[in-house]
């Protein structure tokens, strides 16, 4: 597997070694040991989700706040998608930036996201499935998020956010500048 630092302290791209011939494909999509030396730390994994969208969904942009806080490693395994973090750590150097990634049942690869970070995706193909890992439990009292279309983010969806199918409750999600202390 090949590991890529993002520009966002603790976010990696991961890509692994794909071996294919003329009966299809063959990868290993998670080895614990191979991630942790990686990460170098250990990330516990405790739990798996999965979601369906079609083409347009925006989810997103969620975190968990306080002892609830959870990093994620994340993959498409049948479509494509625009992958999105964004750093919520107040003392972090890159507070409030931002950096994306495409996933895709082709190429594969998988995307990281400690702690600190809020995530979210949109769905660029017809239709994605997008499964990640989480290392805490999600924890309701705990859930927070930013809104997709904070102007001071900025974050280009690569299609047009009149275009995009956001929940009622993504809608009210406040900026970045309103939620305060993340307690991260």
């Amino acid at each position: 597997m090949t590991i890529t630092p993002t520009p966002l302290q603790g976010c990696l791209v991961i890509t692994p070694r794909v071996f294919t011939d003329d009966r299809g494909y063959f990868f290993e999509s998670f080895s614990a040991k191979n991630f942790n030396d990686a990460v170098g730390y250990e990330v516990n994994f405790v739990q798996d989700n999965q979601s369906f969208s079609t083409k347009g969904v925006c989810r997103g942009l969620h975190f968990q706040k306080g002892q609830h806080a959870q990093s994620k490693l994340v993959r498409v395994t049948q479509g494509e998608v625009l992958d999105v973090a964004v750093d919520i750590r107040e003392s972090s150097p890159t507070f409030g930036q931002h950096f994306g990634v495409r996933l895709s049942g082709e190429n594969h690869q998988q995307f990281f996201i400690p702690r600190g970070f809020a995530h979210g995706f949109v769905v660029l193909s017809e239709t994605a499935v997008f499964q990640y890992k989480c290392d805490n439990y999600y924890n309701k009292a705990s859930e927070g998020g930013l809104l997709y279309s904070d102007p001071e983010l900025n974050i280009n969806w690569e299609m047009p956010t009149a275009n995009l199918l956001v929940s009622e409750k993504d809608l009210e999600l406040p900026l970045l500048k309103n939620v305060g202390v993340m307690g991260l």
